[in-house]
C-alpha cells in the first residue's frame, strides 16, 4: 500500500481581478528584485500553514473542511498597503478584522481536534494575516531597496472571501485543490412588534 504523503495548506484566495493585480506585483518583484518564490502559489492569506496528509486521509480532510465551512459566514477582507517581515519578506498588508482572527483561531483548533493537524510555530506567535509578494529568495540588499520603494506605496482592495481554499503542492508549486464555500446563512433579525 502506497503511504504517499501530500503537502497542503488552507487559505483565503481573493477573487480573480484582485488575484491578477497581486500576481502582477509578484511578477514585478521577480523582474526587478529577482524574487520569484511568491509566484509558486496563487495570492492568498494563509489560515493553516503547510501540513502533510496521507493520500487516503484526504477524503476525511475534505469532509472536515466541508463541515467547518458550511457553518461559517463569508468574511470581509481589506488589503491595505504593504508591510514586511524584515529582512526577507514583503507583503500586502491585510487588516486584522475580528472575523479574520476568529476564523483563523477556530480553524486551527478545529483541525487539531478533528484531524490532529497542529502547527506549533503559528501557535506560538500572533496571527499576522498577509499576502506575500516577495520572500525567501529576496536578498537582504534587494529587500532594503524594495522596501524603500514599497514601504509608503498605497494599495487598497476590499473583497468578501466566500470559500476556504485547500492548496496542494505538486512538487514544484502550490495549486488550488478544492474550495469549500463559507455557506452559513446570515442570522435573521426579527423585529419584535
Amino acid at each position: 500500500m502506497n503511504q504517499s504523503k501530500q503537502r497542503f495548506f488552507i487559505a483565503l484566495v481573493p477573487p480573480p481581478d484582485i488575484e491578477h493585480q497581486i500576481t502582477e506585483i509578484q511578477r514585478y518583484f521577480a523582474e526587478h528584485y529577482n524574487s520569484r518564490g511568491a509566484l509558486n502559489s496563487p495570492p492568498h492569506i494563509t489560515l493553516q500553514p503547510p501540513f502533510h496528509s496521507l493520500a487516503e486521509d484526504v477524503p476525511k480532510l475534505e469532509e472536515s473542511l466541508n463541515q467547518f465551512s458550511a457553518n461559517r459566514l463569508p468574511i470581509p477582507v481589506t488589503l491595505s498597503g504593504f508591510a514586511a517581515f524584515a529582512p526577507r519578506v514583503i507583503y500586502v498588508d491585510v487588516v486584522k478584522s475580528p472575523e479574520l482572527l476568529e476564523i483563523h483561531k477556530d480553524l486551527m483548533s478545529y483541525l487539531e481536534t478533528n484531524l490532529g493537524i497542529v502547527d506549533r510555530v503559528s501557535q506560538s506567535r500572533p496571527f499576522v494575516p498577509h499576502m506575500t509578494v516577495a520572500f525567501r529568495d529576496l536578498t537582504k540588499e534587494n529587500f532594503q531597496t524594495a522596501w524603500l520603494e514599497f514601504a509608503g506605496r498605497s494599495l487598497h482592495f476590499e473583497f468578501t472571501a466566500s470559500a476556504l481554499t485547500l492548496l496542494l503542492h505538486d512538487g514544484s508549486r502550490w495549486n488550488i485543490s478544492k474550495k469549500f464555500p463559507l455557506a452559513a446563512e446570515p442570522p435573521t433579525i426579527i423585529n419584535p412588534s
